[in-house]
């Protein structure tokens, strides 16, 4: 919920609206400041904000009648500030799924896919340490929007993320946690068990054997 407030307000604010110029494709700065209706300077003190912050990156120049003008454009992975309605259209299908096919066969599905997941994002685990996998994990996780890290908790090592990528989903289908627990199990080649919790401040933790 807060996530969701943080994107309105920034949506919202001169930034928010240079950023969604930038989604529709690249501009100058002289563009920009034409279509915000602000000056040249306060583009670009908001684009050295930013750039700062990951979300735009420069693209290259195009000619210009003295020199050529730089190019901005959103930086990859910018687009998460956007609104996306796929956690409920992933809600509902689960739920669709679970009628037609019943709680057993969903959640193998579910661990299918994890798997599957696995394979296409991860290198071949093969040759590996466990250390080494375990690490390739936690950049996966980073990168899918969590701020993952490896602890003890009771002689268990134990994979914790907060900011769960499923989060949107997990709320009415806890079972969706099954696509991490099987991704991690393919990734690390040993046993995991999932013990996430879900609701308004959701916290990823899984306990590999």
């Amino acid at each position: 919920m807060e996530n969701s407030r943080w994107r309105e307000r920034l949506l919202e604010s001169t930034r928010g609206r240079l950023l969604t110029l930038l989604l529709a494709g690249h501009r100058t700065v002289n563009q920009l400041a034409h279509e915000l209706r602000i000056t040249d300077n306060a583009v670009r003190a908001h684009l050295v904000n930013l750039e700062r912050d990951g979300l735009v990156r420069r693209a290259g120049t195009r000619p210009g009648i003295r020199r050529p003008h730089v190019n901005y454009g959103l930086a990859q992975g910018a687009e998460h500030v956007f609104p996306r309605p796929y956690g409920r259209l992933l809600a509902n299908f689960l739920s669709i799924a679970r009628k037609r096919l019943g709680s057993r066969a969903l959640r193998t599905s579910l661990r299918e896919l994890g798997r599957s997941l696995a394979r296409d994002f991860l290198p071949k685990a093969k040759g590996r340490t466990r250390s080494e996998r375990i690490n390739r994990v936690l950049t996966l996780l980073k990168k899918m929007g969590g701020t993952a890290e490896i602890c003890q908790n009771n002689g268990k090592v134990v994979i914790r993320a907060n900011g769960c990528p499923l989060a949107a989903v997990t709320a009415e289908n806890p079972e969706a946690c099954l696509i991490a627990e099987s991704l991690l199990e393919e990734a690390i080649g040993a046993r995991v068990k999932e013990s996430c919790r879900h609701g308004p401040s959701p916290c990823c933790q899984f306990e590999i054997r």
